[in-house]
């Protein structure tokens, strides 16, 4: 049954966002609880009169407390680099740091003792963990690159198969003793599949992605998997079957129309909610 390239591009979605994808509250979490005494500690500062003598005097008998100096800016890094007026500086918040000075200058020029002593926060737990969320979002796209993966993944153990995870062509042609040289040019490289499923009569290579924007990545992999799926379709007893999604795609359509007209196993999401696999894997 022949399909329509226009009707299927329709159905792209423009998100596969779950819940756990904006923030991971358990890792935000630990990463504040990690700190927390020493926050607890520096919150004695909140609204103090003398802040530079009280932060002295924190310093001298709680050193850990200044590594947590940078978190209230929404920095991770231990050492901060800073061009001044008059000349390069760098800020080290290291316990082995006794330079007390160093970390009251930079306290104030960078806004925090005026924040602390003004008593404009009222919590700095409750502050950092606010930066910790924020901070967390800049995770999304790695969290992004596995929800394709995953969804993926709940489909296939729906079919009770035997399967593969990242599984290289190395591994493949070991395991059931295939040639696979034609993927990769006579073994000078080699290619890792998403996943691998193995029945007794065919062996299914799986590459699955999804792209909410557009760019020339998107043409390169179009093009990339047409030249996959041109070069299984001459090895017996493996097919390639490429699951790919997002809106991002409708600004490459072109290329991907072409690996869509050669490629019969090439589906999407609402493909898999409509159990493509069941009827395919065999």
């Amino acid at each position: 049954m022949s399909r329509d390239f226009n009707q299927w591009l329709a159905t792209f979605r423009s998100s596969i966002a779950d819940y756990s994808y904006y923030v991971d509250f358990d890792k935000v979490y630990e990463s504040v609880d990690h700190i927390k005494i020493e926050l607890n500690i520096m919150n004695s500062l909140i609204g103090s009169q003398n802040f530079d003598e009280d932060f002295k005097n924190i310093i001298i008998k709680y050193p850990s407390v200044k590594t947590c100096i940078p978190i209230l800016i929404a920095v991770r890094q231990k050492e901060l680099e800073i061009q001044t007026s008059s000349g390069y500086r760098i800020y080290q918040f290291k316990t082995n740091n006794n330079e007390i000075d160093q970390y009251l200058e930079f306290m104030e020029h960078i806004g925090l003792k005026n924040m602390i002593s003004h008593h404009i926060i009222n919590n700095l737990v409750d502050y950092v963990l606010g930066i910790e969320v924020g901070l967390d979002s800049n995770a999304r796209k790695n969290r992004g690159g596995h929800l394709m993966e995953d969804l993926l993944e709940s489909y296939i153990q729906r079919l009770n198969v035997e399967y593969y995870k990242e599984m290289t062509t190395n591994e493949i042609e070991k395991k059931w003793h295939i040639d696979l040289s034609l993927l990769t040019n006579r073994n000078d490289v080699t290619k890792r599949f998403d996943f691998v499923i193995h029945t007794s009569s065919q062996i299914y290579v799986f590459e699955t992605n999804f792209y909410k924007s557009g760019g020339s990545k998107l043409n390169e992999t179009a093009r990339s998997f047409k030249m996959i799926a041109e070069e299984v379709s001459k090895i017996d007893d493996v097919t390639f079957i490429w699951i790919t999604d997002g809106i991002g795609w409708k600004t490459a359509r072109k290329n991907l129309k072409e690996t869509f007209d050669i490629l019969d196993t090439l589906y999407n999401i609402n493909d898999l909610e409509n159990n493509i696999l069941k009827d395919i894997i065999k």
